[in-house]
């Protein structure tokens, strides 16, 4: 993989994210009626051209971030804004129309083998998208278009007339990167949290994460990139985000937050990184967490994170941290900052 991201120079937020809530119904009635709280109060931003990753353990609600920033899924509550556009505002009661957004903002889905039709062929699939917002003129139009895709993301002519089963997981998540670049986007969700690709060869991963960052070089694409592997992450984003039990509970510069994290959590996930080196990974102060992730249906109280953090105290149970600049860029959502070591 390569080493270094490029720096961005353009100041322009394409991406805002203002107290984004998304709970989903989980039985009862009234009163008693229970939700998942899958994803509260989250806010961030993404410039034009950057790469924003976001990281956490399963179940966290990184990809019910990314899905509900889409609008796949309707919010329960928060903003959105898209290049100054507000496409929903709960309070203010806007929920406008995504048909047009949807050309603009696209999602590769993190599992290749269910977001695959498999009773389409893979020209089809990929030419579905220019079919719906009529980005064709006739059906040799078409054709071509849909074979300069399969080109651009690795793929051939030949494949077109395939089916998703007839391909390699790699392959197949090659398909699904053609298919979101069909209507041309400018900001693309990559959803890699929980994808079959990474349990693949390390060499496939590395092709298509650097095709990633080809792809965004060449059209200027903007990302947000969710993943679990902070080792990749780290390569591919400008900023990261660390997430838990649906809260952001770290932001920071990709170095800065490697080498200065300020969350407990975050420092445990880093000291989780697998290191090559054995001299280097013997020598590694791994720091474990204890007790399990608790059940976002009954989240504790105040922060989230106490039962599992060595400097919880009463204050972290009465009240939740807010995030907050801790140095330029760099925000964390912790009562006892300076008791992290």
């Amino acid at each position: 993989m390569r080493k270094e991201r490029k720096t961005v120079s353009d100041d322009k937020k394409l991406i805002e994210v203002q107290h984004l809530q998304q709970y989903f119904p989980a039985g009862g009635r009234g009163k008693k009626k229970k939700y998942v709280q899958a994803v509260d109060d989250v806010s961030f931003y993404i410039k034009k051209g950057e790469t924003l990753g976001l990281v956490g353990e399963s179940g966290c609600g990184k990809t019910t971030v990314g899905r509900t920033l889409l609008r796949l899924y309707e919010p329960t509550d928060g903003t959105i804004i898209y290049d100054g556009d507000v496409i929903f505002d709960k309070k203010k009661k806007i929920a406008v129309n995504m048909l047009p957004y949807r050309r603009k903002m696209q999602m590769v889905f993190q599992d290749p083998y269910a977001s695959l039709d498999p009773r389409m062929t893979i020209g089809d699939i990929v030419g579905e998208a220019i079919d719906i917002h009529h980005l064709a003129a006739n059906k040799k139009e078409r054709r071509d278009k849909i074979i300069s895709l399969l080109e651009t993301v690795g793929l051939n002519s030949e494949h077109a007339n395939r089916y998703p089963h007839e391909f390699s997981g790699g392959q197949r998540q090659r398909v699904g990167i053609a298919r979101a670049l069909a209507v041309n986007p400018e900001f693309i969700v990559c959803d890699r949290s929980e994808e079959p690709v990474s349990a693949l060869d390390v060499s496939i991963q590395a092709q298509v994460v650097n095709m990633f960052e080809d792809l965004q070089n060449e059209l200027g694409l903007t990302y947000l990139f969710i993943a679990h592997d902070l080792s990749v992450v780290r390569h591919i984003s400008n900023r990261i985000g660390v997430m838990y039990l649906g809260k952001l509970v770290e932001l920071a510069d990709s170095y800065e937050l490697i080498t200065h994290s300020a969350h407990p959590y975050t420092k445990s996930l880093i000291s989780a990184i697998p290191e090559a080196d054995p001299i280097i990974a013997r020598s590694s102060n791994r720091i474990p967490l204890e007790g399990d992730v608790p059940s976002p249906l009954n989240p504790p109280s105040g922060c989230r994170f106490r039962t599992r953090c060595p400097y919880a105290d009463g204050l972290c149970a009465e009240k939740c941290p807010e995030l907050r600049e801790i140095s330029a860029g760099h925000f964390a959502a912790c009562h006892h900052l300076d008791k992290v070591k």
